[in-house]
């Protein structure tokens, strides 16, 4: 199921979920232009779990960014066309309506701090892994937990492939992000004890941002009026 829009009208322009949207593309753009080194520019700026630990366990790496930095650079960096693609039409339909909700220096610090906590579930369950870990999907997947709580009624206009045939539908919010999220979950289990075979998807990074997101979505004022 891949969403097209909600039905919720945003009442402020999302600013921030329009420049999270450039920035995420310029980055992806500079990557593409870096040919085989973009190897080295995922090993600079994504996650990577073995790195991490050993950052936290105070040892130096001698690298110029640091190892805490990429739980925030990570969040900018994407795998493939696919990913980007998915990651910012999910973005675009969720995020308008949170940063409505919370404001637009609130959404920014919600959207991060979703990300971070998100990479460091991540991190938790597989603290020596070697595989660089890149991708908004676990901010994005904030936003998402928090727009189940806020918009649990509101219509997703869906795109829903039958056999060879795609037609659309709409879809509660509830029904559509509880659905993902389980998928999530049961992944996330599912790949516990097996590092690096998971087809490079950080499934507990999406189960760990859905749920901080819903945490962290009420604590910032999503269901108070800000106006």
């Amino acid at each position: 199921m891949v969403p097209l829009h909600d039905d919720n009208p945003t009442n402020i322009t999302p600013v921030v979920v329009y420049a999270l949207i450039t920035i995420n593309i310029l980055v992806f753009l500079h990557q593409m232009s870096l040919g085989a080194g973009i190897n080295d520019f995922f090993q600079l700026y994504a996650v990577i779990p073995r790195e991490l630990s050993a950052s936290f366990a105070g040892s130096s790496l001698n690298q110029p960014v640091p190892e805490t930095y990429t739980l925030i650079t990570s969040q900018f960096l994407h795998g493939d066309f696919v990913h980007i693609g998915f990651n910012m039409l999910f973005l675009w339909t969720f995020g308008n309506n949170i940063e409505d909700s919370l404001g637009h220096v609130k959404f920014l610090i919600f959207y991060l701090g979703c990300g971070i906590l998100a990479g460091l579930t991540h991190w938790f369950f597989d603290m020596s892994s070697i595989v660089p870990t890149v991708g908004a999907s676990g901010a994005i997947a904030g936003v998402m937990g928090a727009y189940i709580l806020k918009y649990p009624k509101a219509q997703i206009l869906t795109l829903l492939p039958i056999g060879i045939f795609i037609t659309t539908i709409r879809i509660p919010a509830f029904f559509f992000l509880g659905f993902w999220f389980i998928q999530q979950a049961i992944s996330s289990v599912l790949s516990l004890g097996l590092p690096g075979n998971t087809g490079g998807v950080a499934y507990w990074a999406h189960a760990g941002g859905f749920v901080f997101g819903a945490i962290l979505g009420p604590l910032l004022g999503l269901f108070s009026d800000r106006r």
